[in-house]
């Protein structure tokens, strides 16, 4: 599918300095990866996964790609066919085109000697507390090991999401993957430099807004609605992403995909698109989730090995360290960690359910399977998945 490799390489030097977002999440829509047309555009592809790749080669920076154009690839590969407006037409569409897309972005990213890994998702996988920890084990564990996740929302199955509406598609899907991998930097990618005081298509005249603190009703009124024919997706869902990724902490960024060395620029904090701030920090967000009355479902006592580990090296929680169990919960939950003077410590995401901590508690990881049957990894409460208070 991908054949012209000097794409790849031909792109102009980016200038170097030190990043100040190390993980970002960048959505790339439809109307960006078909630069307009009815079909993939390879060369804004290279462009693109070449930048990704320059930011992956600098230490500590990490980027997951979430990408639309599963179904503009399966028509590219189809052919002419009857136009049609209904879910199944798109859905095989999209069947057709997935595998295409994965293949494009895994050649172009094997240029630089980067693994890919291919990630489909629907918000019934996040929705539900297992496929949620699921998720994010996976994502983090993939980053940890050098290779970029390639998000997509699964179209073949999620009827709600490829509905042809103003809501759904991938931008919201990002703002969730931004909170669940605690991203520095949320990166819409569009056909336009960012959110204007008017639509840039329509009134040449349009002002770019280049920094929003507080996404309110007017800032709300400015998106109007998208008569985009190849993606779901318009600012009205730009703002919906924007709003949910910035209460979680996240800052997000609105800009265009044509603009030269975008996601190093902005990774570097540049000035590029509209900067939306985050209304409160990741830890904030994420302590007042983990802490809520409503959220926590049982505690965990430690021994003092384990209390220090975790409270001064921000460990993970190893069965070994557990003295206690107390309460019902299950995987997924989550549990306050307390010392043997019953401070509270920690608050974190579990592994396994209560019953479960109660069958490995003071043994060695390693001896998880024999007593379980299963294990779903070495930790009890995985450092990932853990607040330090």
């Amino acid at each position: 599918m991908v054949r012209d490799k000097g794409k790849a390489k031909s792109q102009p030097k980016i200038e170097e300095a030190p990043l100040r977002h190390r993980r970002l999440v960048v959505k790339l829509g439809t109307n960006v990866l078909t630069a307009g047309t009815d079909h993939l555009d390879l060369g804004v592809m290279a462009s693109l996964v070449s930048q990704v790749a320059h930011l992956h080669k600098k230490e500590g920076a990490e980027t997951i790609v979430v990408s639309s154009g599963a179904i503009a690839a399966g028509k590219q590969h189809l052919g002419p066919t009857k136009e049609r407006k209904d879910i199944p037409f798109r859905q095989v569409m999209a069947s057709v085109g997935q595998s295409r897309l994965m293949q494009a972005y895994d050649q172009l990213f094997g240029w630089h000697g980067i693994t890919v890994a291919q990630t489909l998702l629907t918000k019934a996988d996040l929705a539900d507390r297992g496929g949620y920890l699921n998720a994010r084990n996976t994502l983090l564990a993939l980053l940890e090991l050098g290779v970029v996740p390639i998000v997509n929302e699964n179209d073949v199955v999620a009827i709600d999401e490829i509905r042809e509406a103003k809501f759904g598609d991938n931008d919201n899907l990002s703002a969730m993957v931004a909170n669940l991998v605690d991203a520095d930097l949320l990166v819409l990618l569009t056909d336009t430099p960012g959110l204007h005081t008017t639509d840039p298509h329509l009134h040449p005249e349009a002002q770019l807004i280049p920094y929003v603190e507080k996404i309110d009703g007017d800032i709300e009124g400015l998106a109007g609605a998208s008569d985009n024919q190849r993606g779901i997706g318009g600012m009205v869902t730009k703002l919906e992403a924007a709003k949910l990724a910035t209460a979680s902490g996240v800052a997000v960024v609105i800009a265009s995909g044509q603009e030269p060395d975008v996601l190093p620029r902005l990774a570097q904090g540049e000035a590029v698109g509209t900067y939306f701030a985050p209304t409160t920090t990741k830890l904030e967000s994420r302590k007042r989730w983990m802490l809520s009355g409503i959220s926590v479902k049982g505690r965990l006592i430690v021994d003092d090995g384990a209390a220090s580990a975790i409270k001064k090296q921000h460990k993970s929680l190893l069965p070994a360290g557990v003295s206690e169990v107390e309460g019902e919960f299950q995987r997924g939950d989550i549990v306050h960690i307390c010392n043997v003077e019953e401070n509270c410590l920690a608050c974190g995401i579990t592994n396994y359910s209560s019953k479960d901590v109660e069958t490995i508690k003071g043994a060695r990881s390693q001896r998880i399977l024999d007593l379980l049957g299963y294990q779903y990894g070495d930790a009890v409460v995985h450092k990932n998945n853990l607040v330090v208070l």
